[in-house]
């Protein structure tokens, strides 16, 4: 008789709960720390959860606002025969590629409106807004990479980083009456996150998207808090 080397220690029914209540927790915690970094800017918790709710349904819905159309050349190979005799013809053809660009909800316009929101809330963080904005631009449209059949791609992680030292660098250096330090960090690392991630590897790279070959290009990313949504909300945890 052979003895079985390897079994189970605990039924099936007992992995499963385990799982479910690991994915919850989960859930849960991430849940937690979004709703914290948007009532550190001044959101209150039903605020921070109408905001999260309207990024979840919001990263599935892309709202189409043009289509760009290139020609690419392609060469093929055609044979002819003559008098018994096959001959390879190189054929030049064009094929002519359509790239939507949409925006996406959750990832796009929920950001931009926060960010906008925030900006009139508090102008005194204009000034430091405005310099961390173009300082995350510069960086993340000089690491963007366009990718055939995709679009443009950009490191999750450098543009939140960029925003976060270039929110603490400003209001260390650069000192205005009236306006509260923490204040104007945290506004000038959430917009220059989001704003700064969407000129510079988006819009300055609109050019590039049509000769790519995707068939769409979404700003913010398709995915759930993807993009700039991502590197707004990791700015903010890391202030």
């Amino acid at each position: 008789m052979r003895r079985q080397l390897f079994y189970i220690p605990f039924s099936l029914t007992l992995l499963f709960l385990f799982i479910l209540i690991l994915i919850l927790g989960f859930s849960f915690l991430f849940f937690g720390v979004v709703i914290s970094a948007f009532t550190k800017i001044g959101f209150s918790v039903g605020d921070a959860l109408l905001i999260l709710i309207l990024s979840l349904l919001g990263s599935g819905i892309n709202i189409p606002l043009m289509t760009l159309r290139s020609d690419t050349p392609i060469v093929k190979e055609s044979y002819i025969r003559i008098f018994g005799v096959s001959y390879r013809v190189p054929v030049q053809r064009v094929i002519r590629n359509e790239t939507t660009i949409a925006v996406n909800v959750g990832g796009a316009v929920v950001p931009v409106l926060i960010s906008a929101y925030l900006l009139t809330r508090f102008p005194c963080s204009l000034l430091f807004a405005g310099a961390g904005i173009l300082i995350v631009t510069i960086i993340t449209h000089s690491i963007a990479r366009p990718i055939r059949g995709i679009g443009i791609a950009t490191p999750a992680l450098v543009p939140p980083l960029a925003a976060t030292l270039a929110a603490v660098l400003l209001t260390s250096v650069i000192q205005i009456p009236g306006c509260p330090v923490d204040q104007c960090r945290v506004v000038t690392a959430y917009a220059g996150g989001v704003l700064g991630t969407l000129i510079g590897a988006d819009l300055l790279n609109l050019k590039k998207i049509k000769n790519l070959g995707a068939p769409i290009a979404s700003i913010g990313g398709a995915g759930t808090f993807d993009g700039i949504f991502l590197s707004g909300l990791i700015a903010l945890l890391l202030i």
